[in-house]
């Protein structure tokens, strides 16, 4: 027994074994990987022979293409291209597993244009650059591109000013799988773009700036869209365009957009924008920024539930260009008591405002709106940090308030609606568990209340919606399950929406 326990290895030298096994491993590719390196350094031109430790074993072709594939493509940009000059393998692999390529698009790549997509025969996303001095690549160019990169997802062009309608119609008919077209600082116009649209019938966002050729012979603008595209289309963003309106047919006909943006966009947007209220139903996210006219707005629905980016500084824009504003909903916006009070005085026809899950709505700032929103008539807050003394003010304020709804409060009792009823018995007050049967009373009492129902673009659902918003805490979110009522703003909202006398004001 003693003989045969000296004779066979503890489990401890075995591990102390392999450890040492794995660490003479380690040394020799490292090695190996140091000594081609240094032989490539030197030379330029030279690509290296596969990777052999001293025992002449290279370690690395066990390793199959397609982990090697992955591991380079966790690695940043400058890495892959040096480990892309080991060998002649790793050089074939790299080029064959990358799949966003950012190109010069600079006249003097286009000889060199084969070559490149030769070896780089995945690319999915490319981006195209090229220098406000400098002749960019062309029509043909662009189709030789198109040919080798059949199957590309992105595509964004930055100051390709070579391009024309017919290159791009050409890029179009042969990268129908295209996805995604950022395009800024072109040559092409209408044409090119409807191309896209028509034939690239999976395209899901696209943005464009600075387009300088968005005019026919005869001056006038020439429409864009709708096109295969409008069925699958969920992004459009223009920026800087001087006739952003000939994408109007593009806008009204995407029947699954839910984000739309407009930035320092030139002419008149409000017909648009009314348009787009009534017939789009699956909007979410609508950002604009300065603006040339709105001042015609009546309603306008801002969700910040996602997003979050909207502060004061949009809200007071909004007062300033948009003073017929009759109803504000905003979502998730943190207004404060300055943007509440641009808002008091700018927006002077004010009638309906709804404040959903707005955390710095508090007892001070409904004090400030009982007080400056003199039009005001119907008032809806839900998820707010507000109490019982912020809703005592409601007796004193808003001469013109008929209703108000308040639901998911916490701070907020049921003993307020009867204080509210001693104080100010006209007023009609749905609280929690209570129903909506008091719109009947409201409707008897006064003729002008409107009967029409707000578009279902309204509805909201975002009990389990993310925010980046970092000032948001999770215990607000976790009990912020205020829109698992599906229908709640487009049910206070119901019968706002001016019909009868105010029917001369709808004619925009």
């Amino acid at each position: 027994m003693g003989q045969a326990s000296s004779s066979s290895p503890s489990p401890s030298s075995l591990i102390v074994s392999d450890r040492r096994d794995r660490s003479l491993s380690r040394r020799f590719f490292s090695a190996s990987v140091a000594a081609s390196m240094s032989s490539i350094l030197s030379d330029d031109d030279y690509v290296g022979e596969p990777l052999t430790a001293t025992d002449g074993y290279d370690y690395t072709s066990d390793i199959p293409d397609e982990c090697l594939a992955c591991i380079f493509q966790s690695l940043p940009s400058v890495d892959r291209k040096q480990c892309s000059l080991v060998c002649h393998r790793w050089f074939v692999v790299e080029g064959q597993s990358r799949h966003r390529l950012s190109l010069n698009a600079s006249a003097d790549v286009v000889p060199d244009l084969p070559t490149l997509f030769s070896r780089f025969d995945s690319v999915t996303k490319l981006s195209l650059r090229c220098d406000r001095r400098s002749a960019s690549l062309g029509d043909e160019a662009l189709n030789l591109i198109s040919l080798r990169c059949r199957n590309l997802k992105r595509l964004k062009l930055r100051g390709c000013r070579e391009l024309t309608d017919a290159g791009i119609t050409v890029f179009a008919q042969n990268c129908r799988a295209l996805k995604k077209l950022s395009c800024g600082s072109c040559m092409f116009g209408a044409k090119g773009l409807n191309a896209i649209l028509n034939y690239c019938a999976g395209l899901e966002e696209i943005s464009v700036k600075r387009l300088r050729s968005l005019k026919d012979g005869g001056g006038q603008p020439e429409p864009i869209g709708p096109g295969a595209a409008a069925a699958s289309l969920k992004i459009i963003s223009l920026k800087e365009l001087y006739n952003g309106q000939c994408f109007a047919p593009l806008v009204i006909g995407s029947r699954k957009l839910k984000t739309l943006k407009v930035f320092r966009c030139l002419g008149e947007w409000d017909r648009l924008l009314v348009t787009i209220g009534d017939k789009n139903t699956s909007l979410t996210e609508v950002h604009l920024e300065r603006l040339q006219g709105c001042r015609l707005l009546r309603k306008l629905h801002i969700d910040g539930w996602r997003t979050n980016r909207i502060g004061d500084e949009g809200l007071i824009a909004v007062a300033k260009n948009c003073p017929n504003l009759q109803e504000l909903v905003l979502i998730g916006v943190n207004p404060t008591l300055l943007s509440l009070t641009a808002l008091a005085y700018n927006c002077r026809n004010l009638e309906r405002l709804a404040l959903c899950g707005s955390e710095s709505i508090r007892d001070e700032e409904i004090v400030c709106i009982s007080e400056k929103c003199l039009a005001l008539r119907k008032l809806c807050i839900k998820g707010c940090p507000i109490s019982d003394h912020g809703m005592k003010s409601l007796a004193w304020g808003f001469p013109n308030l008929v209703k108000i709804k308040v639901k998911k409060c916490r701070g907020v009792t049921s003993d307020i609606a009867g204080w509210l009823q001693v104080n100010r018995g006209s007023l009609v007050v749905i609280l929690d568990g209570q129903t909506d049967a008091s719109d009947a009373i409201v409707q008897e009492n006064d003729s002008d209340v409107p009967r029409t129902l707000v578009p279902a673009a309204t509805e909201i659902a975002y009990m389990d919606a993310p925010s980046s918003s970092t000032s948001r805490s999770t215990p607000f979110r976790s009990r912020f399950s205020l829109f698992t009522g599906r229908s709640f703003v487009a049910c206070t909202f119901r019968r706002w929406t001016n019909d009868n006398s105010d029917s001369k004001n709808d004619q925009l």
